[in-house]
C-alpha cells in the first residue's frame, strides 16, 4: 500500500512522540521544513510528516505521489525523506554533520549533531529539485 496524505492531526502526532528529546527534535524539524516549504505540514500515512506533493514515475512504470520533503520521528532516529536524487547534494551532505543514509532517506539521531545551515541548504535544494 502506498503512503498517502491523510487528514490526521500533525500536532497530535507530534505530542505522541517519545521520548521528550525526540519530540523536541521533531517539533524543530517540522518548523524548519514548514519554513522551507511555506506550507503547513500534513500527515502522510500514520508516521510521516510531509510538505507538498511530488508525483514520481520510475523507469519500470511504477508511479505515485509522495511528499516533497518530510520526516518521521522513529525510535532510533529522525528519518528525513527527500523526493530527489541525493547525488547532486553531496557537497551539502558532507557539511551536514552526523547522519546515516538509507534508501532515499537520511537518519539523524540528534538534531544538535547536525549543522543547521547545511540542513537548511539541503532542504531548500531538495524542495527546488522536485
Amino acid at each position: 500500500m502506498a503512503t498517502t496524505a491523510t487528514e490526521s492531526s500533525v500536532d497530535a502526532f507530534l505530542e505522541s512522540v517519545a521520548p521528550e528529546g525526540r519530540r523536541d527534535d521533531a517539533k524543530q524539524l517540522c518548523a524548519i521544513m514548514a519554513d522551507v516549504a511555506q506550507l503547513p505540514p500534513a500527515m502522510w500515512g500514520s508516521a510521516i510528516i510531509g510538505f507538498g506533493s511530488h508525483h514520481y514515475r520510475y523507469a519500470s512504470g511504477r508511479e505515485g505521489d509522495i511528499c516533497r520533503i518530510g520526516f518521521s520521528p522513529r525510535k532510533a532516529a529522525n528519518v528525513i525523506y527527500l523526493a530527489c536524487d541525493l547525488a547532486p547534494l553531496e557537497a551539502i551532505l558532507a557539511r551536514l554533520g552526523k547522519h546515516e543514509r538509507g534508501a532515499g532517506c537520511l537518519c539523524i539521531r540528534k538534531l544538535k549533531d547536525i549543522g543547521r545551515t547545511a540542513l537548511g541548504e539541503l532542504l531548500n535544494a531538495a524542495w527546488a529539485a522536485t
